[in-house]
């Protein structure tokens, strides 16, 4: 029977994306091969426990959700991760993938909205981006950029453009909670009139930095 190793099963507000404040089961898997400066979850980088993939989404159905969100980590780091993506679709919920953007998402099933990272220059891992991924990206899908300062915001920019994103997908830009103010991404973003959503994380505005939100 397939296993994943998981650090955390719970639900919450989604903080996030597209479905921003929406009731939402979180599955964080563990483990990562990126170590961006920015990371918020490196307690999900080692340990976890390994549960039978049936054992995962019974549990996500007992909340009777509308929402999972499959994070880490780096959920595509583990080759089972697939097939938990698939049998959470088969509760005709709303699966959302948080990926890196390092890990081929060709393979994704289809019915999975893929919320990838394009790690900027401050993240320390911009040489993982695996641009392949641009064009395997469905209009449902979200392109997300964490920004850590001004260098970022104009690579992020030039990214939009150089690939079209915002004819591909929804881009979001995230400012790095407590590096930059949202105030100056906001009054960059208005100023260039970009085609993209900037996003907070409402979780730490909620709850601070408490695991588990």
């Amino acid at each position: 029977m397939a296993q994943c190793r998981i650090t955390e099963i719970f639900y919450s507000l989604q903080g996030e994306t597209r479905t921003v404040g929406l009731p939402t089961v979180f599955v964080r898997l563990t483990g990562c091969p990126l170590r961006c400066g920015y990371c918020d979850t490196a307690y999900a980088f080692h340990g976890g426990e390994k549960r039978d993939i049936v054992d995962i989404v019974n549990e996500v159905r007992s909340y009777n959700p509308r929402y999972v969100t499959v994070t880490g980590g780096e959920p595509l780091a583990q080759k089972s991760c697939h097939e938990l993506l698939s049998a959470l679709c088969d509760l005709d919920i709303e699966v959302s993938l948080e990926t890196s953007g390092a890990i081929n998402i060709s393979t994704v099933d289809p019915r999975v909205v893929c919320v990838m990272d394009l790690k900027t220059p401050a993240s320390g891992e911009e040489s993982k981006n695996k641009y392949d991924n641009i064009d395997k990206l469905k209009p449902t899908d979200q392109v997300k950029f964490v920004i850590c300062d001004r260098n970022d915001y104009e690579w992020a920019c030039h990214k939009v453009e150089e690939y079209d994103l915002a004819s591909r997908s929804e881009v979001l830009f995230s400012p790095v909670h407590g590096d930059l103010k949202p105030a100056d991404l906001a009054d960059w973003i208005i100023e260039d009139n970009l085609p993209v959503r900037m996003q907070i994380q409402m979780h730490k505005y909620l709850w601070g930095d408490e695991q588990g939100r």
